[in-house]
């Protein structure tokens, strides 16, 4: 990780002053440049190959479980987790499948709208000024409700 940032800003500043910065030795750097590729990196390219190829086939709609089916029936040997991080590090992502309603081809019945002219049932009443709706039985907005005494029939409140 230390050895590809120097790499790559190398052309900017000096490999003896990112090597120092980053503690790394000047020779390891050129050791690790010159270097042939591990056992590790050579699969991993077969392997991209195969999932590129795999990938591609599929019109870009199989995920690294399918990829990896795939890569088995060709003989090559690599776990779900290999293929999966080959997969990220490529940027291959299988396209998400197409989810709503089937196509409508016409043969249902729509049920038509009608009128509040030709409505069969009659509206609810709307609330009058009273404070109390006559169907619900509720205050209207703002209104006092319940009032602050209650009203009993037959006596007088004139004593209390």
């Amino acid at each position: 990780m230390k050895f590809g940032f120097v790499a790559k800003h190398r052309v900017i500043w000096p490999v003896s002053w990112i090597c120092e910065a980053l503690g790394v030795s000047r020779s390891g750097f050129h050791a690790w440049l010159n270097r042939a590729p591990s056992q590790r990196a050579r699969d991993d390219e077969v392997l991209l190959a195969e999932i590129r190829s795999s990938f591609a086939g599929s019109d870009r709609t199989y995920g690294s479980r399918r990829v990896w089916h795939d890569v088995l029936a060709e003989g090559l040997e690599a776990g779900l987790h290999r293929i999966e991080r080959l997969m990220r590090q490529e940027g291959l992502r299988a396209r998400p499948r197409r989810r709503g309603l089937p196509q409508d081809a016409g043969h249902r019945h729509v049920a038509r709208r009608t009128s509040s002219i030709a409505r069969s049932t009659p509206r609810r009443p709307t609330r009058s000024g009273s404070p109390t709706s006559p169907t619900s039985g509720r205050p209207k907005a703002g209104s006092m409700w319940p009032p602050s005494s209650t009203f009993i029939p037959g006596e007088s409140s004139a004593g209390r």
